[in-house]
Parts: structure tokens; sequence; C-alpha cells
């Protein structure tokens, strides 16, 4: 089941009641000295989403945190201390999250942390970690809501999601009168990863004459998407903008939409098409040709941090560029990003390390550069389109770049 806002809430303000008792712990975690024992191995406490509405997320994120560890031991560990990810299911639960996070600092006492899977969990996990004095770098936390909380030891190495999709309305506002859709139905689940990106573009294609036949936010708790997609498709509309975080739900709309015999022009979700191999098996290569996603990150990027990694990837779990989820590249990111706040600072000292995050100082990730607001927002990624043009997963968006390609543009029916 999915947590909806309310429950969300209720679930981080009961943890609240321990925030004494948690501050008192964390003067006997080590973790804030920053000192191993020469030989000692750094342990790196992770909660994700194993299970649970989040699983394939997360078990992506598994696979991104494992793989930076493996390249990190390679060439000595960090400042010669071995990696090792203490990796706990949190069932995509917000409560969870909290109680994962305090036992891996509390009881097994771990020098870092790296951030769950989502916003709705990363806040939790965020506002959990900050009673010891740690810092929680992430990269699937980039809703607004996140950062409005104002956490000092946050930081996000993604591209924050409000402005995910403007690529998008950019492209679909420039295309001629004649070849312009009409109309449009926005559909999405009251997450804080979904709804910031279809409000945002809602009055930039009113405004170019696209008018909206549909309009609906579905609770999160919701597992059978036929009436809602029913609704959809009823309402004809040439382009659907689908608020989602995973491949099922997805997968789901789709299903339903070549069921009713109903094919947009255009068809973009927030989330889901972006997640490679996991996608295309879920709803089969022909199906997923026109579909697009908004990100910033794709497995043809010529960043050369992003080229190795894909490279070792592939010859890990097989597959194409195409087919690795910007869920991996997400989580490598957060290792590359500590990895360089620990050489800089010379020590698993959380403390410095957040210090060091506020600086304003450029690193490097294999999403691009990363550069922290004080509100822990990277301020430096590109938004992007992506599309599946037959098994390719190419950059559309923005129209201008030299690295986009002509947007597949009616998106084929269902199975062509």
């Amino acid at each position: 089941m999915k947590f909806s806002k309310a429950k969300y809430l209720r679930a981080a303000a009961a943890t609240s009641i321990a925030g004494a008792s948690l501050l008192t712990l964390a003067g006997t975690s080590g973790a804030s000295s920053g000192g191993l024992a020469k030989g000692a191995p750094v342990t790196i406490g992770i909660s994700l989403s194993l299970s649970g509405d989040f699983s394939a997320d997360g078990l992506a994120f598994q696979q991104g945190y494992k793989l930076w560890a493996a390249d990190v031991n390679k060439t000595g560990g960090l400042l010669g201390h071995k990696v090792v990810l203490d990796i706990v299911s949190d069932a995509s639960s917000p409560t969870q999250v909290v109680t994962n996070y305090q036992d891996l600092i509390s009881v097994k006492h771990v020098n870092l942390t790296f951030g769950p899977f989502s916003s709705l969990l990363s806040l939790p996990a965020a506002k959990a970690v900050a009673r010891y004095g740690y810092a929680l770098v992430e990269g699937a936390g980039g809703a607004p809501s996140v950062f409005q909380a104002g956490l000092h030891n946050l930081f996000d190495v993604s591209l924050p999601v409000a402005n995910d999709l403007v690529p998008f309305s950019k492209w679909i506002t420039s295309l001629p009168k004649a070849k312009r859709p009409t109309t449009v139905a926005y559909v999405t689940s009251n997450d804080p990863f979904t709804e910031p990106q279809v409000t945002t573009i809602e009055p930039v294609l009113a405004k170019a004459g696209i008018k909206t036949v549909y309009n609906h936010v579905f609770p999160a708790e919701v597992t059978d998407y036929t009436s809602i997609a029913d609704a959809v498709a009823a309402s004809k509309p040439q382009v659907v903008v689908l608020g989602s975080v995973d491949v099922p739900t997805v997968s789901s709309f789709m299903q339903a939409f070549e069921q009713s015999g109903f094919s947009p022009k255009v068809f973009i979700a927030t989330g889901g098409p972006d997640q490679g191999t996991t996608f295309l098996k879920a709803v089969g290569a022909k199906n997923a040709n026109g579909m697009m996603v908004p990100n910033a990150w794709y497995g043809g990027s010529s960043n050369p941090l992003s080229k190795k990694m894909v490279a070792e990837y592939v010859k890990l779990y097989g597959g194409t560029a195409s087919q690795v989820s910007s869920d991996v590249v997400e989580a490598y990111s957060v290792g590359e990003v500590v990895a360089q706040a620990v050489k800089a600072t010379g020590g698993f000292d959380n403390k410095k390390i957040i210090q060091y995050l506020h600086s304003k100082v450029t690193l490097q990730s294999a999403q691009g550069p990363v550069r922290f607001n004080a509100l822990g927002m990277n301020t430096t990624p590109t938004a992007f389109t992506f599309q599946w043009q037959g098994t390719k997963f190419v950059q559309v968006n923005p129209a201008g770049d030299p690295n986009s390609v002509p947007v597949l543009f009616p998106k084929p029916a269902w199975g062509k």
C-alpha cells in the first residue's frame, strides 16, 4: 500500500517523541568524530524499498549503490577504508524508514548514511538522521516539499522535480498550430514527486490553446487504475500527462487504454518509462514505442563518468545502455558525491561533510555537475525529455540541444 500525505505526516510526527533520546544516543555513535582505526571498514547505512510499492526502484537503487561500492573498493576504498554497505528494507513505508535509520545509527553505529528512494521516504529519513547530526545525501528526493522543510543535513544530487516537464511543455507549445494537439488530460497520484510536475505545465499548455478535458488527482493508495484510465480514455485527449512514480502504474494505464481502443498522440509519464529493462519487460517493446518521460540523464549520456558506469553495469547485468534504469545512476551519484566530500574533509565527520557540501563547491557525478544551494537542492542539472523509439531510449528535448533527436509524433498505436 502506498502512503498518503496525511499518513506520512502522522508517521513523521510520531517519531519526534523520541527526539531527545536520539540526541543522547548520537554522542555514542562514533560517526561524528570521523575517526576510524587503521584497516577498519567504513560502514554506510541505507534504507531501501526492497518490497512494497517502490520495490522496482529500490532494487535498482541497490544495484547503483553496490556498483559504486565495488568501484571504490577496487581502488582502495575511502581513505584506505573498505566500504561496507548495510542495506535494510523499509517496505516502501515512511514509518519503517525512520525506524531503519534510527537502528542503523544508534544500534549498528554506521559511519555514514545514504538516502532511500522517493521524496515520500527521503524527508522523514532526513529528519531522523538529523537528530544524530548525520548528513543524508540522496538521489530521489527532489520534491519541493522536501526542500521546503529546510533541513540543513539533506542533499539531493539529482534534478529537482518541479521543472522536469518544462522542456516537454516548450516542445509541444512550439509546434505549428496545425500540428499542435488541442486537448490534454492530466491524471496524477497525490505524491510529492508527481503533482508539482503536472501543476507546473498546466497553465503553460492552457495558454497555448491546449484545452484540458480531464484533470484528476487520485489517492496514492489506489491499486486498480482501470476506472480512472477508462475515464481518461472516454475524454479522448490527444495528450495524456500521467503523474506516476513506478512502472506498474504506467503499465496499468497503458493496458487499460489498449483494451478500450484508445491511443493518444502523445503520452508522457513522470516515472516508469525511465526504468530501462524493467519497463520494457512490463509493457513490451512495441507498446513502449513512443512513450515519453522527463529526466536529467539517460544511458547514452556522453559524460565520461556515466559512460564508465554504464559499461560496468552492462558487463555485470547485461542489456544495453538504453536499458539502464535512471535509478541506478541516481544512487551511484550519491556515492560519488560523498566520496569527494570524504576526501576533501579528510575523514568521516558528518558535521564537516555537511559544512563542505554547503560550501557551494562543484562536484562531479555520472549525472553531471553537482552544486548544492542552502536547501540542499542541486542547482546544476538540465531537464530533458526522453522517448522510447523502438528499443532505443533517446533524448528528444530540449529541441535545440545537439544531442536531441526528433520526437516520434504522433505516438504509434499500441503494438506498432
